[in-house]
């Protein structure tokens, strides 16, 4: 180690700047824990639950400067601790690349030697010692899974550092300068891989199983120190991967996202053209919030600025979407205006009032992705201060457009709406030129109006297939997991969290099942076809349909009926106000006349005194003057509706006008009820279904459960209510039994009950076994669409298997001579997908002996030729940037040991908070029960 090399590691002279992004702005809490509680407002719970714990703890924050001095935990010097955990983190980033390479020559070392683990390979160099008369010596402590000991690690005199020193042996030390403790590489492996298949798995949890294997108490040093040593080994794990990615030549902007999907990506020449060039899904998720910690005023209970500690950590990701890029968006999301959305107000993501409300307590509410129909990660965005805004589908969408241009085709449950948004924003006129198309998934078109679903609905839009667009909900079911561990973490830490998680779900469960679902939709629209070719036949005759178009012709007249329901013509909403003035002007003048009699006859009966006699007299003169002034007011508003209607003469009730527009109000109440009814199936369809899903919290189920109960008799209550005003509308409409809507699983039927200017039970597609047959018609033609899809995506994988590791296997050898750490670590790489590709072939081979397959399994040619492609010639190359020398920077105060009592301050503040959380949240609930019990007391019942 040189002098200067030394001189830099020493110490670091000028203070570290924060990093850009540390946010210390306050914003009040747009929600009230009291509001909550009262039920004036409601608590918006994710999937993954928590909200209510973590709505405590910020009070808890409120209470806890009142607490005795004598209770209070001793106050943490941030300012200290801050210090301390930059210049850490800054002294690592400075040795970061020799700690990469030390990790690439350990690496290859491992794998030539064939040993185990740490231990294994410290005995093999004692057996094979090599005297090194200008080598050091460093005592540190080294943990491993099952072994933790305290051993003499040899510092050659060829390494930079002592870390880099350790790193060469396979361990990652928890100090960067004068580290006394390190942690295996195995183990963090190890830690590695489980959390990633179990993100329940928490880092001090597999401390305390350590302990447990060790024979040893747990001290909460330990958590801390296995942290320290994780990130820093997470770190290398990305430089190493970018290295790889810059030698394989793939290092070009987005390369990863026009690449991810094989089946997606991977165009083959003189292919088909498909309608939809790519199909994705995207949406957001509430679940992985993320606390946002803020200092305590102590001059009053406001919460003050942002009390984080900056950690210098920035994670560098191709998947993530940059705060900034999103934010170009905010301006952009004035939605159309002129026709009024129909399915506006059925959906919370389309209410602004509701999106721009968020949980002070929260800095990042959730997090919006896209994927592809196969279930690879596009895109992810963190959600900020805010529910669903446009502007993150919007930024998604921009991205999409750039990198794969024209013909893509997006699920949003709120496509109908976000298409307005898109069409109206500066991004409108490019998407448009790109036919950019935004559907609407199989799931959420269940709350869809009919109008809706026959544009935007996947069964009726030609070339989709039968893909349902709803991936993200697949996604999200796996990825609620991860939120019990984020909710306290820092910036850095979640997203690095979020990314690790989608990058080993891509590689290992997406990649792995990617033929799977290859097979399983190809005998899907097999089974279809076959079904439909036995059914549709029989059933057309039944109907009188002679030519499968007529089921198409009845689909653009469907549109056209329910295009004039969406909105009343003008001149009979405006004869139904005068209708209805003419009744409340009728009612005023009986309310009058009954006033004025009674004040006529009052003086007639004996008075009990002269003082109740004028205290009635005044009662009565009361009620005549108010009913004079509502019988003249509803006067003047029907004389202003028959100067602008031009009446001449007032209807009365025997009058044909009064009865025909009478009938129209009916129908108008009739309407609102069938609303009603229609609303709270919705409601029950997905209470029903999010009470099933996985990663569903057992609160949020009960929760779920009583909701339920009292939606059920809310269902029976406009039930009846619909029922009775069926029978007054003209012509009269079908009643509905309790059997029925409880069985609605689609809300086609509700929009047919709509009408009630004219009977169309005589229309020939409004039949059930029309719709059905209609059905079953698109179906078909989706099946056939999935099958022309898939015979292309089973080719392109059959191709790229052959093309990648073709290019990976060559790539290798190249460098096997000039850098062989490097050619090892492509190996690795090429492992990561390689193990499955057996596994694929087979299954390939399956769908090729399906009864019914078109295809081929003969591999293709890319039209993919460009640097990196795995159809393109390998040209290898090594990284400028390895092997660089370190850093050089002037001393100042030294970066000094974490002590074990400086670790444990780190972690007891948290626990304290969590636990005094906790029991605030049981007094709270307890309150609450107490509460309900009194309001059952009192007669009242929810509704």
């Amino acid at each position: 180690m040189t002098a200067n090399e030394r001189k830099a590691l020493e110490g670091l002279r000028n203070p570290p700047t924060f990093p850009p992004g540390v946010d210390e702005d306050f914003e009040d809490l747009n929600f009230n824990f009291g509001d909550v509680c009262d039920g004036t407002d409601t608590l918006p719970i994710s999937h993954a639950g928590g909200e209510f714990e973590d709505l405590a703890r910020a009070i808890y924050t409120h209470i806890r400067k009142d607490r005795d001095n004598a209770h209070r935990v001793q106050c943490i010097d941030n300012r200290t601790r801050r210090d301390r955990v930059l210049r850490r983190n800054v002294a690592f980033n400075e040795q970061i690349q020799v700690m990469s390479e030390a990790y690439l020559i350990w690496s290859l070392e491992k794998s030539q030697k064939g040993f185990r683990n740490f231990f294994e390979r410290l005995r093999s160099e004692e057996t094979d010692e090599v005297i090194d008369f200008n080598a050091g010596q460093w005592p540190v402590t080294v943990i491993d899974a099952f072994f933790a000991e305290k051993v003499i690690l040899k510092i050659s005199s060829t390494e930079h550092t002592i870390a880099s020193a350790m790193v060469r042996q396979g361990v990652i030390p928890c100090s960067p300068i004068s580290p006394v403790a390190g942690i295996t590489s195995e183990a963090l492996e190890l830690y590695r891989v489980a959390h990633l298949r179990s993100p329940h798995l928490s880092i001090q949890a597999f401390v305390k199983t350590m302990c447990d294997l060790h024979g040893i108490e747990f001290h909460r040093h330990l958590s801390r120190q296995f942290s320290i040593a994780l990130d820093i080994y997470l770190q290398i794990q990305r430089v190493v991967a970018s290295l790889v990615t810059e030698s394989l030549r793939r290092d070009s902007p987005d390369w990863r996202l026009k690449h991810a999907c094989p089946a997606c990506t991977y165009i083959l020449t003189n292919e088909e053209q498909l309608r939809f060039k790519i199909l994705y899904a995207m949406d957001g998720n509430d679940s992985l919030k993320r606390i946002l910690r803020r200092s305590l005023d102590d001059d009053d209970d406001s919460l003050g600025i942002s009390s984080e500690l900056p950690t210098a950590q920035l994670l560098v990701s191709d998947r993530y979407l940059s705060r900034n890029f999103v934010d170009q968006f905010a301006r952009d999301t004035a939605c159309a205006t002129g026709d009024n959305n129909s399915c506006e107000g059925r959906w919370k993501n389309m209410d602004d009032t509701k999106t721009k409300k968020a949980w002070g307590i929260y800095d990042e509410t959730g997090v919006f992705i896209a994927v592809c129909r196969h279930g690879f990660c596009l895109l992810i965005t963190d959600m900020v201060q805010s529910g669903e805004l446009a502007k993150y589908p919007l930024a998604v969408v921009a991205k999409l457009l750039d990198a794969f241009g024209d013909r893509l085709g997006g699920g949003y449950d709120i496509g109908c709406q976000f298409q307005a948004t898109l069409d109206n924003s500066l991004l409108g006129p490019l998407a448009r030129s790109l036919r950019h198309t935004l559907l609407v998934g199989a799931f959420h078109g269940h709350a869809h109006r009919r109008l809706c679903q026959l544009f935007s609905l996947t069964t009726y839009i030609k070339g989709l297939g039968i893909e349902d667009l709803e991936t993200c909900e697949r996604t999200f079911s796996k990825s609620n997991s991860l939120a019990s561990a984020l909710r306290y973490t820092t910036v850095f830490h979640r997203q690095q969290a979020i990314d690790s998680y989608f990058e080993h779900n891509d590689e290992f469960e997406v990649y792995g099942n990617l033929s799977d679902f290859l097979h399983s939709n190809y005998k899907q629209a097999l089974d279809i076809l076959a079904n439909g070719e036995a059914i549709l036949p029989k059933v057309m005759e039944d109907l009188g349909v002679e030519d499968e178009s007529t089921f198409e012709r009845w689909l653009e007249d469907e549109k056209v009926y329910l295009k004039g329901l969406t909105r009343e013509p003008e001149d009979e909403t405006l004869h139904m106000e005068y209708w209805q003035r003419l009744v409340n002007l009728r009612a005023s003048q009986i309310a009058l006349d009954a006033a004025t009699n009674m004040f006529g006859t009052h003086s007639q009966h004996d008075p009990l005194s002269y003082d109740a006699d004028i205290s009635n007299t005044r009662i009565s003169e009361n009620t005549r003057r108010h009913a004079l002034e509502d019988y003249e007011r509803n006067l003047k508003l029907v004389q202003a509706l028959e100067h602008n209607l031009g009446i001449n003469n007032r209807w009365v009730p025997e009058d044909g006008e009064w009865q025909k527009v009478g009938r129209l109000v009916a129908n108008r109440k009739y309407q609102c009820a069938l609303d009603r009814l229609e609303g709270l199936v919705v409601a029950r369809i997905f209470e029903l279904a999010k009470m099933n899903r996985a990663g569903t919290g057992y609160k949020l189920r009960k929760h779920i459960a009583r909701a339920l109960q009292t939606r059920s008799a809310a269902i029976r209550s406009a039930l009846n209510t619909y029922n009775n005003l069926a029978s007054t509308v003209y012509p009269p409409r079908q009643t509905l039994k309790w059997e029925e809507v409880v069985e609605y699983a689609f809300l086609a039927d509700f929009d047919l009950l709509r009408n009630t200017r004219f009977d169309i039970s005589s229309l020939p597609w409004s039949s059930p076994a029309a719709r059905s047959a209609m059905d079953l018609y698109f179906k078909m033609c989706r099946a056939r669409e999935e099958i022309c899809r898939l015979n292309i995506e089973v080719r392109r994988l059959v191709t790229y298997i052959r093309d990648e590791d073709k290019y990976l296997r060559e790539c290798e050898d190249r460098l096997t001579v000039a850098n062989p750490a490097l050619a090892h670590q492509i190996a690795i790489h090429r492992n990561v997908r390689g193990r499955f590709n057996f596994r694929h072939l087979n299954r390939l081979h399956d769908i090729s002996k399906l009864p019914g397959f078109t295809g081929t399994l003969v591999p293709g040619v890319s039209a993919c030729m460009g640097a990196g492609d795995s159809a393109s010639l390998p040209d290898p190359h090594i990284p400028a940037s390895m092997f660089a020398a370190l850093a050089v920077h002037d001393p100042s105060s030294p970066v000094g040991v974490d002590t074990q009592e400086e670790l444990d301050e780190e972690e007891v503040a948290e626990e304290v908070a969590e636990e005094t959380s906790r029991s605030l949240q049981d007094i709270v609930l307890i309150t609450d029960d107490f509460s309900q019990l009194e309001v059952l007391d009192s007669g009242e019942v929810e509704e």
